[in-house]
């Protein structure tokens, strides 16, 4: 996981900055065999998550896109898309570090990748160091509220004149 971590710190290194995941792909035998992060602002591509990139390099180095017998390590639960790509190219293991509240697909919305409707179940295992994975996102989050702000509106509507000022 701390693999992943550094790869989530890399998606910070450009402007703008994207969402700070990361992810690692390793075999049986414990080889890396593929790193990402989410690249969705840098390259303008709406599927360049980081678990999306890890299967992308990792298929292409394999030669094909069965990925069993692997074991993905990803700093945020997947979304929907992410956790059908993983079901869909075989990977035997997910672990992931923080719990996705509007977005998770594994535990906290839907259980994809153990859902047994499915033709492939992965093993799970969450909360892996849970922590720095969260406070990562939270300050990326914290930061561009910030700068571009939520609140925005309500002191755009501070501002404005009342009914009774005009």
């Amino acid at each position: 996981m701390l693999l992943a971590l550094e790869e989530a710190r890399l998606a910070l290194d450009h402007e703008p900055p994207d969402v700070p995941v990361g992810a690692v792909l390793f075999d049986r035998e414990g080889r890396l065999l593929a790193r990402g992060r989410n690249r969705r602002e840098e390259r303008g591509d709406p599927t360049a998550h980081a678990e999306i990139e890890v299967l992308r390099d990792a298929a292409r180095e394999r030669g094909h896109w069965r990925l069993d017998g692997t074991i993905l390590y990803v700093t945020l639960e997947p979304c929907a898309m992410c956790a059908g790509a993983l079901v869909n190219a075989r990977v035997d293991t997910l672990v992931f570090g923080a719990w996705d509240k509007r977005f998770g697909a594994v535990e906290t919305i839907y259980e994809l990748c153990t859902d047994p409707r499915l033709n492939h179940r992965l093993d799970v295992r969450a909360g892996v160091l849970e922590e720095p994975c969260r406070v990562l996102l939270q300050d990326f989050f914290r930061a561009r509220r910030g700068k571009n702000g939520r609140g925005k509106k309500k002191k755009q509507q501070q501002q404005q004149p009342s009914e009774e000022q005009t």
